[in-house]
């Protein structure tokens, strides 16, 4: 049966899924299927090839009351409580359609006719120039295009503001600080990275020796300073931006790479997501300090885990809800700051709720199909002396901290009769 989308009385609860994202689901309510679909497929910000298709799409009489029920039920699988984001993969698909299925709202399941489109290739005469023509290589075309598809968002002043002022205003005093991924000044602060704009705002408040900021020239203009990299640098009351000759402003640069090694003291900035294997790397090996923003999920990453394994980084104060897209609207995010400037006492120590093995509620506890402890909802077990596994959520909160370190440098993926389940890192009391 088809569902008659266009009748905006009736109520549907549905799960739908990104192409590129098979981790993860939104959950949500809707009085058109088909035009919260479209809207899904042309959110700004978001790869083409990365298209959505529903799970499962179901009438309901009131879709409020199933849709909290889910909240409530599955709050421990949401990726954050203000998003509609959950952890994904067969057995807890399997769980969330239970659920709605068995709520006293549900009434009929829908299923949706989704357009199959049929690639047609034409062979045409070739009148593009090819890279070499345009003095480009792959490399170069890749990095565009992840920049294109995945990095078009600008960072909230007020996330900058409300993280940098968690640390003592000392550990800024004579420090050269480096802005160097698409950090762009402008006399005009709606055309100014968040980052520039706190450092120039604060810059004899922190006594900064130095600020140095570089813009990215490249085909995305975020923040319409043309395509020509440059750098900034702020000199007490001297300002002044360059353009060096053939300098396309980003982080790995020759001339980036120059000034991270030989000037920079504390580097602070938004790096691409798409291209943080790559940011972590050159920034943690370059031995400076730092505070950027990552994604969410970092710690129980394959490519990052070994950082937090050996102390080399670990989490800021605070994650990221929302960044802004180029029309400035807001955008749900999956972010966190990350850092290895040396946190005290932080807030999130209260998240964690260190108990013995017995008082954590069975809800929240289980063994794997290998025997290996799962725990959730930021419970730790105080004497259970075997290797455990956990969400990222315990180590953002800072879990290895508090007499636990990371034991495996590759995420671990638990299976509870035969099923998957989402990936943890695994953990061990010192």
């Amino acid at each position: 049966m088809t569902a008659t989308q266009t009748d905006t009385t009736k109520q549907y609860i549905y799960i739908v899924q990104a192409s590129l994202e098979p981790a993860k689901c939104k959950i949500g309510k809707t009085n058109d299927l088909e035009r919260h679909l479209k809207e899904y497929n042309h959110m700004t910000g978001k790869s083409k090839d990365n298209s959505y298709q529903y799970l499962f799409t179901c009438e309901v009489k009131n879709m409020t009351q199933v849709e909290n029920a889910i909240k409530e039920k599955f709050s421990h699988l949401r990726e954050e409580k203000s998003t509609e984001i959950y952890f994904y993969n067969l057995t807890l698909f399997k769980g969330y359609v239970e659920l709605i299925k068995a709520h006293r709202s549900f009434i009929k399941e829908i299923f949706i006719k989704q357009d199959d489109k049929t690639q047609i290739v034409k062979i045409i005469k070739k009148t593009t120039p090819s890279l070499e023509e345009r003095g480009m290589s792959p490399k170069d075309v890749l990095q565009k295009a992840q920049k294109i598809n995945n990095d078009e968002f600008y960072t909230r002043y007020e996330d900058v503001e409300k993280e940098l002022a968690m640390y003592n205003k000392k550990i800024w005093k004579d420090k050269v600080v480096f802005c160097n991924c698409d950090d762009a000044v402008d006399d005009d602060e709606k055309n100014t990275s968040a980052f520039s704009l706190y450092f120039i705002q604060n810059f004899h408040k922190l006594e900064l020796k130095k600020l140095i900021c570089t813009h990215y020239g490249g085909v995305v203009d975020l923040f319409n300073q043309g395509t020509k990299g440059y750098i900034f640098t702020k000199d007490g009351f001297r300002e002044i931006k360059t353009f060096p000759k053939g300098y396309d402003g980003s982080f790995d640069h020759p001339l980036s790479l120059k000034i991270l090694k030989e000037k920079a003291d504390i580097v602070c900035t938004n790096p691409p997501f798409s291209r943080a294997i790559d940011y972590w790397k050159v920034t943690i090996n370059s031995g400076k300090k730092f505070l950027i923003i990552s994604n969410i999920s970092n710690a129980i990453n394959t490519a990052f885990i070994h950082y937090f394994k050996d102390n080399k980084v670990w989490a800021g104060h605070n994650r990221i809800d929302y960044f802004l897209n180029p029309k400035r609207q807001l955008v749900d995010a999956s972010g966190h700051w990350y850092t290895n400037i040396p946190i005290k006492n932080r807030p999130k120590y209260k998240h964690l709720k260190i108990v013995p093995l017995k008082d954590i509620p069975s809800e929240y506890k289980k063994f794997d199909d290998s025997k290996t402890l799962l725990v959730d909802h930021c419970y730790i077990p105080s004497d259970y002396k075997k290797p455990f596994a956990v969400s990222a959520r315990p180590i953002l909160n800072g879990l290895l901290e508090k007499g636990y370190e990371i034991v495996q440098e590759k995420r671990y993926t638990p299976y509870v009769n035969g099923e998957e389940c989402f990936a943890r890192v695994l953990v061990q009391k010192k």
